[in-house]
């Protein structure tokens, strides 16, 4: 959530930011107008209780007609210091509720406008001429089955649509993946962690994912619980409700943990094989550091995904998303997105958001520095969506027989392996 201070003296930005979202502006007046609220009931109440502490100490002492009238007086003053306690916590719980509807503020530098007004900012690679090289590419469900790694047929018998089973190579793939993506973070620094996938109702609206992101969420009714959807969520509750000292920042750590969306608004697309499916597996970056610090290290996490793309000898291109695409708690998102040959055009790997300190004021996250106390900073980074990655690999490394060349960077992590061979049928 956004700091109710800043709303207070420049409301107008906040409306920008509401606008350039293509969210409600109107809510900011309707906040503005609880806050005020919110405020002045509490100014009552502690009038009230100041006027029935000094009655108080009148009573003992008045004796009489003087003690009668006293009494009669406290007791209206108690019905008042209840309707006045009523009043305030009324008035503070509809200003929570509304400062939990509004986004974060949009970075200016963000391109204004929806899905399709992102910016590239560069293009790293340049994908294969498969027509000068003398075939045409297949794609990655294709080269799944010849290799004897994915299986789509059995996973929507067992599970339905948008299952799947990685099964022999594909399964050591995905190991080989996530090990040498934990690699890469560890060396940089992160701590390795290995989250719960369920989580309590506060650890998914602290991180923003029961607002406009919600349809897409598991939500297990008897237990109240949610599974996560990306592991940015226990990782932000990690440190939730705590102080940390702001020379230990930043704390960085690589989370590993399956990952389940219902992809309620994504009817009809990406149907076939395994790019969007509705459970995966990733390695996901987070990041606590101060606000002063949260661009830079916005950078450094697009700076690994690059690195990470790159060591996978994978064309793609950075875009700099549009203000109506963002989540609700990123100010800036970059999106890593590689090259698919057999769609002809990029599709999203990575991404990485700074969330300022939305997440750390919902989630109660706080640094100290001497003596001052305050919210912190977060950012989250994926390094490896494993079955897009997959996908990516399959597709851009496949040769005319139907193998598929391993990156170099990939081969000790596959025992050595330089070519995924057909299997027979």
């Amino acid at each position: 959530m956004i700091d109710l201070r800043l709303l207070r003296e420049d409301p107008d930005r906040v409306r920008a930011s509401q606008r350039a979202r293509g969210e409600d502006v109107g809510i900011v007046d309707a906040l503005l107008t609880a806050d005020e609220r919110r405020r002045s009931s509490s100014v009552r109440f502690d009038e009230l209780r100041a006027e029935q502490k000094a009655l108080g100490k009148l009573i003992p002492k008045a004796a009489g007609d003087e003690k009668a009238e006293l009494l009669k007086k406290a007791g209206e003053l108690s019905a008042a210091v209840k309707a006045a306690d009523a009043e305030q916590d009324a008035a503070a719980e509809e200003t929570q509720q509304l400062l939990l509807q509004l986004g974060n503020l949009v970075h200016p530098e963000v391109p204004v406008g929806g899905e399709d007004d992102f910016t590239v900012l560069e293009t790293i690679g340049t994908p294969r001429d498969f027509d000068a090289e003398g075939f045409a590419p297949k794609d990655h469900l294709e080269l799944g089955e010849l290799l004897g790694a994915i299986d789509t047929e059995r996973g929507a018998k067992v599970s339905g649509s948008r299952f799947y089973y990685l099964t022999g190579i594909g399964a050591l793939l995905e190991f080989a993946l996530v090990n040498a993506a934990m690699a890469q973070a560890t060396a940089a620094g992160f701590t390795p962690v290995l989250t719960p996938a369920l989580v309590k109702p506060k650890a998914m609206e602290g991180t923003g994912f029961l607002g406009q992101a919600a349809e897409d969420v598991y939500h297990l009714d008897k237990d109240d619980l949610y599974l996560v959807g990306t592991s940015e969520v226990p990782l932000a509750a990690y440190h939730m409700d705590e102080i940390l000292e702001a020379a230990q920042l930043p704390r960085r750590y690589a989370g590993f943990s399956s990952c389940f969306r219902r992809e309620a608004g994504s009817y009809g697309k990406d149907t076939r094989g395994i790019f969007r499916v509705h459970q995966f597996d990733k390695v996901e970056m987070y990041v606590y550091t101060t606000p002063e610090d949260a661009e830079a290290e916005h950078q450094r996490l697009l700076d690994w995904e690059k690195q990470w793309l790159t060591s996978l000898e994978l064309p793609f291109r950075v875009v700099d998303l549009a203000s109506g695409d963002l989540g609700s708690s990123a100010t800036r998102k970059f999106d890593c997105e590689a090259w698919i040959p057999t769609q002809g055009k990029y599709r999203e790997l990575t991404s990485t958001s700074n969330t300022t300190e939305f997440q750390s004021r919902r989630l109660s996250i706080r640094m100290r520095e001497g003596k001052k106390v305050r919210p912190l900073a977060t950012l989250n980074g994926t390094l490896c969506a494993v079955t897009r990655t997959i996908v990516a690999i399959l597709e851009n490394h496949q040769q005319a027989d139907g193998s598929v060349r391993v990156p170099e960077a990939l081969r000790p992590f596959l025992g050595g392996r330089e070519v995924l061979e057909p299997v027979a049928r």
